[in-house]
């Protein structure tokens, strides 16, 4: 959220979110501080945030009537794009960080329908309950991960990628996905920060996008963010 609000300030910023900075508030402010160079890598945290607006635009206008952002975060994309009101926008996310967030955007008007769910989503009975109930809401839903999987081990990211995959109304997944290279070159410039806050780097396959075919997934586009030594790659939709 304090990288967005970074991008916010630019003259030529990709995308405007009014609320990024009460989102991150001060304590938002002092992570971001803590962060060597911190405005050296601002551009990969608006490059996806960017890219995760195209995508997600382009499945909604495809025809989706829902999203599902799953640990949603600080995300305030219902409040922020042009959405038909339509639309059913579902947040799931820890309680404790749903409440803040129905604090601080009490007086904003979201432009869709917007359900937050309290809910670990490492509690896989609950959770699939929840698809469950979801996906025989949706004719076509599109879900959306950012920030997400590269905190979970193999094994996790596998349960929920077959999870998902058996709602037939849960057509489209759009995630970010860290190579190996990427992975060691984040725990270089922030893996003191990554360590206080007890959220080490786990998920970053050697195959790619394409280790989702396993899980019940096709890989229809990839968007890489950084080409280099590193080979980092960006959001998939699958």
């Amino acid at each position: 959220a304090a990288y967005r609000a970074l991008e916010t300030d630019r003259s030529d910023a990709l995308f405007r979110d009014p609320f990024a900075r009460s989102l991150a508030g001060e304590r938002g402010q002092q992570i971001l501080n803590s962060i060597p160079d911190k405005r050296r890598h601002s551009w990969a945290y608006s490059m996806r945030t960017d890219l995760f607006d195209r995508f997600l635009q382009k499945e909604i206008d495809a025809g989706a009537d829902m999203v599902i952002n799953l640990a949603a975060g600080l995300d305030a994309r219902p409040y922020r794009m042009q959405l038909p009101p339509t639309l059913q926008w579902i947040e799931i996310d820890l309680p404790d960080l749903i409440e803040y967030k129905q604090t601080i955007l009490a007086g904003a008007k979201s432009a869709c329908r917007v359900e937050r769910v309290a809910l670990d989503l490492a509690d896989v009975t609950v959770r699939r309950e929840l698809f469950a109930r979801l996906g025989a809401r949706a004719k076509k839903a599109v879900l959306m991960s950012e920030g997400l999987i590269i905190y979970l081990n193999p094994e996790e990211v596998a349960t929920l990628a077959r999870d998902l995959a058996a709602q037939s109304s849960f057509q489209r997944w759009i995630t970010d996905l860290a190579s190996p290279g990427l992975r060691r070159m984040i725990e270089k410039q922030v893996g003191k920060q990554l360590a206080g806050a007890g959220a080490p780097l786990k998920f970053a396959p050697p195959e790619g996008p394409p280790i989702f075919e396993k899980y019940g997934w096709h890989v229809l586009d990839i968007e890489p963010t950084l080409q280099d030594g590193a080979d980092g790659t960006g959001p998939v939709a699958a």
